[in-house]
């Protein structure tokens, strides 16, 4: 694909996905149904949500992913007509584009089937995309091959260039310990959610996130806040209120977005957080990841009174 214009600052490694966003009232027991409320088909994945968000918000940010043939034309012409670079969007034939079957109850639990596409089994393909990467301030690795990324974080990593390894769901069941603490020895930024935890802890072989042999670890709790432990030191980031939430689909991509909208004004680390949480807040305003994506503006104005005070 084309996109092309000056060096990124953020490159984005992630899934590209078509996401199917369901609700239901509860969650039905085993062999039993559940009516379904409402149904969106919409673009979404790590990767398509981070890059879209950050380049919306102002930071030039390229999209480094694998897509089937079956993507929708619409949906390219959408990640363009937000800026995105997407020279290194490659259309794998053979495949599948990667989708998500999303399903929400009422209280905002959520359960997800996925079928990985290319981004899964990426060391395949023979195309190792770094072009981008190369020339970052920046690069992000979140769901995906995990050998895959381990070769290009090898092959980018320089004192010039930040790596943030933020494996989602996946750490769970695609990494492992070798391979985690492969990565982690060559991040700068780790990031993880409060359930992922639970593995990181056990990769790490840490009591606690302080314990975490990372430069930087950030962890996302829902509506406890955010985490920031820099050198075993704990910053507490909070939580900045949405005026209603109808669905936490992307809250934290849309997080990590504002964090390098954050890092790309040279605002502080934890400044850049408060950033991401004030950007997550309009994101879960709407069903959808990208449903509701704020400006700048919008975004500063909501976390203002929080900047400068941590």
């Amino acid at each position: 694909m084309g996109g092309r214009h000056l060096n990124p600052f953020l490159s984005v490694y992630g899934h590209i996905t078509i996401d199917q966003i369901m609700t239901v009232g509860e969650f039905p027991k085993r062999n039993t149904s559940e009516n379904i409320t409402s149904k969106k088909i919409l673009i979404g994945g790590t990767g398509t949500n981070i890059a879209v968000i950050a380049s919306s918000l102002g930071v030039p940010t390229a999209l480094c992913g694998f897509i089937g043939n079956d993507f929708p034309e619409s949906f390219k012409e959408f990640i363009a007509s937000k800026k995105v670079i997407t020279d290194e969007m490659i259309v794998q034939d053979g495949y599948c584009t990667a989708q998500a079957l999303i399903v929400n109850d009422e209280k905002m639990e959520q359960r997800a089937f996925f079928y990985q596409g290319p981004q899964g089994s990426a060391s395949s393909l023979n195309n190792i995309l770094k072009k981008n990467a190369s020339v970052s301030r920046y690069a992000h690795f979140s769901t995906g091959d995990p050998d895959y990324y381990l070769t290009i974080m090898s092959l980018i990593k320089n004192k010039e260039r930040k790596i943030s390894f933020d494996p989602a769901q996946e750490i769970h069941k695609i990494w492992d310990t070798a391979r985690f603490n492969r990565a982690l020895e060559m991040s700068d930024i780790l990031f993880c959610n409060k359930h992922e935890a639970v593995s990181v802890l056990r990769y790490a072989s840490a009591d606690s996130l302080s314990d975490v042999r990372a430069k930087m670890t950030v962890c996302t709790k829902g509506d406890e806040g955010s985490e920031l432990y820099t050198n075993g030191r704990l910053t507490n980031i909070p939580v900045i209120a949405a005026e209603r939430i109808a669905d936490a689909t992307g809250a934290g991509d849309a997080y990590r977005a504002g964090f390098y909208a954050g890092k790309y004004r040279d605002y502080s680390d934890a400044d850049s957080l408060i950033i991401g949480a004030a950007t997550a807040s309009f994101i879960v305003e709407e069903t959808g990841a990208l449903s509701k994506i704020p400006t700048w503006e919008m975004v500063l104005e909501r976390a203002d009174r929080y900047l400068g005070k941590f």
